[in-house]
Parts: C-alpha cells; sequence; structure tokens
C-alpha cells in the first residue's frame, strides 16, 4: 500500500493533505518495512491491522476498518448534525470523524443511538455490513439497559415487562428478553431490539417513569470501569468476533 493512500484511509485529510505530511517528516514508525523514514507519498509499505506510527507527534493504529467503543456521557447527541447539544462524535478524534468511504468521507457511524440523557455503550464503525448486521432486528442482538425510575419498581411491573407491554405505534406487544430489579428503584433490562425510546416507553407503560438510564451491554460486550466517561478505545479481535457471533 502506499504511504499516502494509507494516511487517507485513516482519515487524516486528503491524499494532498496526507502527501504532505509525508514530505514534511510527519509521519514516523515505518523505517522498519521502509528501510528508511519514508520521503515520497508513493512509498509502498506493509501493513498490519493494529501497526503503530505517529502522525505530527500523535500515537495512531493502523485498523483497515474501524470498531470502537465509546463510553457515551449525558448531554450528547448521537448525530453527526446535532440540535440542541453537542455531538457524540465531538469526543472522537478527527481522523475517525473523516475516514472516507468508497472514496467519501463519512466517519465511523454509531450503531444505534442513544438519547441525549442516556449514557453508556455506544458502538461506532465504518464497516457498513457489520453495522447492519448488529442493528437489523432479525439478529436479536441482546442490549443490557441500567434502569432508575422516580417511583418504586414492583413485581408486577417486572411481570408485565417480560409478558409484553404496547406501545402507541404498534399493536403487538414489545417484550423484554430479560427484567431483574436490583433495588427499590433500580432495574435491569435487556432488549433484542430497539424501537423510538423503547426504554422509557415500556417503563411508562408499566405505570413508572426513566429518571436516568445506562447501557451497560451489548452482545457479551461489557462497558467497564476502566473505559471513563467520554473515552473510546478500539475494539480488540476476540471482542468483535464474540459480536460477530451474535449477528
Amino acid at each position: 500500500m502506499r504511504l499516502d493512500d494509507l494516511l487517507f484511509s485513516q482519515g487524516f485529510g486528503t491524499r494532498r493533505v496526507c502527501a504532505g505530511l509525508i514530505q514534511q517528516g510527519f509521519i514516523k514508525g515505518f523505517e522498519q518495512f521502509a528501510g528508511a523514514e519514508p520521503a515520497q507519498s508513493a512509498t509502498e509499505i506493509i501493513v498490519t491491522d493494529g501497526m503503530p506510527f505517529s502522525v505530527q507527534g500523535k500515537a495512531w493504529e493502523y485498523h483497515e476498518r474501524a470498531y470502537l467503543m465509546l463510553h457515551k456521557p449525558a448531554g450528547y447527541e448521537c448525530s453527526h448534525r446535532p440540535g440542541a447539544w453537542p455531538s457524540a462524535y465531538s469526543l472522537l478524534p478527527a481522523p475517525l470523524r473523516q475516514r472516507p468511504t468508497k472514496g467519501v468521507v463519512q466517519g465511523v457511524q454509531a450503531i444505534g443511538r442513544l438519547d441525549q440523557d442516556t449514557t453508556g455503550l455506544l458502538l461506532l464503525t465504518d464497516d457498513g455490513q457489520f453495522l447492519h448486521k448488529m442493528s437489523s432486528p432479525k439478529h436479536h442482538v441482546p442490549k443490557v439497559y441500567q434502569i432508575t425510575t422516580d417511583r418504586e419498581v414492583d413485581t408486577k411491573q417486572i411481570e408485565k415487562l417480560l409478558a409484553g407491554v404496547v406501545l402507541n405505534d404498534d399493536p403487538k406487544p414489545v417484550k423484554a428478553a430479560a427484567a431483574e430489579q436490583t433495588g427499590e428503584k433500580t432495574l435491569d433490562m435487556t432488549l433484542t431490539e430497539g424501537k423510538y425510546h423503547q426504554v422509557k416507553r415500556m417503563i411508562a407503560a408499566v405505570g413508572n417513569h426513566v429518571v436516568a438510564l445506562h447501557r451497560s451491554q451489548i452482545g457479551n460486550l461489557v462497558l467497564n470501569e476502566d473505559l471513563p466517561s467520554g473515552q473510546w478505545r478500539w475494539l480488540s479481535a476476540s471482542e468483535l468476533e464474540s459480536l460477530s457471533k451474535k449477528c
């Protein structure tokens, strides 16, 4: 792969910008493959997924496709064109927002949105097939939500959530795959489909109201405490394989 093509694929700007970065000596990390620090944008190099390099002194990893997780804080919209709140994409570095797809700059896309007041696990990718598989309701990828309510949770509410509740726009009852009370006003609920404001509407349908909502798990991928709110990281190969099995 040509070095300028590599940088362009990773979202570091147009090919002209990438060639300028190379010619000015701002790219480090390919000496062991090229034999010397590349000086021309046409330099051919061998790359492997996860290979580290740096651009203008900032560390980066090469990934043919981007698969990452973000610990979304409250107060951010999952939109590239947000309204009243800042975009969750602004929490990502510029290269991830500028990654091209078929030559068009689109950046990574969220796999299912979270409301601006909802926190937790958000997956993002530039792989259209993976995004479709993870988002498709026919694959029933489970998502676990930690819910805080303004009124006490009781056994009848849990039973209704498991049996199915009717939402205004769908006469067919919607069921929780799992629901468990975890405190006086808290519960965990697992869903395998994603409708508009589904968690909040299901809780309202059983006579309660959501005051805080956090997504803690997608498939077998759990949002651990080692990823602080507002931070992101690449998915490991094993995590990606585990998610793909759910599709």
